[in-house]
């Protein structure tokens, strides 16, 4: 432990005890030499790094925890954090990453928590995050993400949380959510998302937490939600600008009626449309919508039937009127036909 001390790195303090390292906010635009190689905690937040250099962190075999938070980090390259095979949390949240190498996850097996968030990531390659295996909470928030192709988390099999509110997310697709068998966060909110295909949140299965607020959903199809074959998720459906009508008003209504499904804010589910009723809670127009709805159907259904016995009466005035013209005209050539 004397040893670990006195190799210290300039301008760091080491905590010999705990096999901490603290170079926080220091001013280091590269990764400090000389790391002691039993460091567990190295904290290197807050410095101007830009790029981690490739094997920046060879030989630190001990280490669990590494930070490196708003360093403005926009670059890594392969190999960035080769032999960090014991590392079990990192965070790389509040820099300006673009992008992840496709062999980012490769010396990240053992990693239990990864912190993405507030960075400018647009995509993630199926292969950034394959090697994953231990992950449990991932953190994507607060990024540029437009899409996540079918595959992306294929390799994180023992993931619970995964948070990507605030991306600019347009559809949940089918397949970017399978294989996580063991996922029961899923935080969606504030994104841009009008579409959630039928069969994506199938593969779910312990799924406990669903939000969806603040997205552009103005429809829901029901067989969206009942391929959740869970125990209970509670979903999270405010702030969306809902189309209301009649079918809004079934799909909610089927959906509050299965055990284990709970709309936590269903009371602050607002229309937008049709303009009488924006602003306006679905839960207490509902009951008015389908009553207008059935009365115009009635209607409308009564109307037709009317026409129809209307147009059958006239057709069978005209089929007899055309019936006795026939016979006077029968009964007229026989008067006027000379006997044989």
């Amino acid at each position: 432990m004397v040893q670990c001390f006195w190799s210290c790195p300039h301008l760091c303090t080491c905590y010999e005890h705990a096999d901490l390292v603290d170079c926080h906010a220091r001013g280091f635009e590269q990764v400090p030499r000389g790391l002691p190689h039993g460091t567990w905690l190295l904290e290197l937040g807050g410095n101007n790094l830009s790029k981690i250099g490739t094997r920046a962190f060879t030989g630190l075999w001990s280490l669990r925890v590494l930070v490196l938070c708003n360093s403005h980090i926009h670059l890594l390259p392969p190999q960035a954090f080769f032999s960090l095979s014991f590392l079990e949390k990192l965070d790389l949240s509040w820099n300006q990453l673009t992008s992840l190498p496709v062999d980012f996850s490769a010396s990240l097996s053992a990693v239990r928590e990864l912190r993405l968030e507030h960075n400018n990531l647009c995509y993630i390659s199926a292969n950034s995050l394959e090697y994953l295996d231990n992950v449990e909470k991932l953190d994507l928030s607060y990024n540029q993400l437009v899409s996540i192709g079918p595959g992306v988390f294929r390799g994180l099999s023992r993931l619970r949380q995964l948070y990507l509110h605030n991306n600019r997310l347009t559809v949940v697709q089918q397949g970017s959510l399978d294989m996580l068998p063991g996922l029961e966060v899923l935080q969606l909110s504030q994104n841009n998302i009008s579409q959630i295909d039928s069969e994506a949140l199938g593969p779910l299965y312990s799924l406990a937490v669903l939000s969806l607020v603040g997205n552009n959903l103005h429809h829901l199809k029901f067989k969206t939600f009942i391929s959740l074959h869970t125990t209970a998720t509670h979903i999270q459906l405010s702030g969306n600008p809902w189309s209301c009508d009649c079918e809004l008003h079934r799909v909610f209504s089927k959906i509050l009626h299965v055990r284990h499904l709970h709309i936590d804010d269903y009371q602050n589910v607002t229309c937008q449309d049709p303009p009488q009723l924006t602003g306006a809670s679905l839960a207490w127009v509902d009951s008015q919508l389908c009553v207008a709805e059935t009365a115009t159907v009635l209607v409308i259904t009564i109307t037709v039937m009317v026409t129809v016995v209307a147009a059958l009466v006239m057709a069978e005035r005209n089929r007899k009127r055309n019936r006795g013209k026939n016979w006077d005209t029968e009964s007229q050539t026989q008067t006027q036909s000379p006997p044989s």
